[in-house]
């Protein structure tokens, strides 16, 4: 009933890690203690079962990116003992390489202020296993280091170094691996709206394959960054304006009796 809509739900499905011992107690989604800890600090009240605490706990983030630097910030705030990072990446050179040029963005090392607070980092690392002493909650992970070769069609493969397994033990995981799609839920679902190959919104400058429905930001071009949801509202919000406009001038014409393929 509305003479457009725009679709703007994020892409908000979390990676997750299928690997034996994934039930395990004590293992969390990023997002989940994240928000957890942004209620508490609103001054929300919540269950004592359901709250996240790792106050003198062993944490390991499983992630590189900017969400798995705000665990290990919130981390350190709320008082964990150690805090372990891993990334199944190389760790990244200081200085471009040639095969980063400019205008690219550069893939060099970064650090955060959360990481600067305080964690150990490490990179090319597999997770291969969650395990327990108890058989209920968490009490380490299985991992091996990695190295990343080019196959024959120039694709990079993962191969696991030899005798280097090894049990990181923690009470904590937070997996911050990014996003999937967007949630498939009875909005897209009663739409029914066509989604690409990537499970993403499918588009044509910006316009769904319904006449009137838009989408932009994270449901429409998968995870990325707020600069880029700012840009796509804007592109969005130009294209309702040129379809709305068109619609009325075609309105117009036929109240005058004027008929137009537009």
């Amino acid at each position: 009933r509305y003479d457009a809509v725009l679709l703007c739900g994020g892409s908000s499905v979390p990676r997750d890690l299928d690997i034996k011992g994934r039930q395990l107690k004590g293992i969390h989604f990023a997002m989940e203690f994240l928000e957890q800890n942004n209620r508490r600090v609103a001054g929300q009240s919540m269950p004592e079962a359901k709250h996240i605490n790792v106050k003198d706990e062993e944490v390991v983030v499983i992630g590189g990116g900017d969400t798995g630097s705000d665990c290990i910030g919130t981390s350190n705030r709320l008082g964990a003992k150690s805090i372990t990072q891993i990334e199944i990446l190389g760790k990244p050179d200081t200085q471009r390489g040639t095969e980063n040029p400019w205008p690219q963005w550069p893939l060099i090392l970064r650090t955060s202020s959360s990481q600067e607070e305080g964690c150990d980092r490490q990179w090319a690392i597999l997770t291969k296993a969650f395990v327990s002493q108890d058989g209920e909650h968490l009490s380490g992970i299985k991992v091996v280091d990695i190295e990343w070769e080019k196959d024959d069609n120039g694709q990079f493969k993962l191969k696991e170094r030899k005798e280097t397994e090894r049990i990181i033990p923690c009470t904590k995981v937070f997996l911050a691996m990014g996003f999937l799609h967007p949630l498939k839920d009875a909005l897209l679902q009663d739409l029914n709206l066509p989604l690409d190959t990537r499970q993403n919104v499918q588009t044509e400058a910006y316009q769904t394959l319904i006449d009137k429905v838009f989408a932009a930001g994270d449901m429409r071009r998968g995870q990325s960054l707020v600069v880029w949801a700012i840009a796509e509202g804007r592109e969005a919000a130009n294209a309702i304006d040129q379809y709305l406009n068109k619609n009325q001038r075609t309105s117009q014409k036929k109240n005058l009796g004027i008929y137009s393929l537009e």
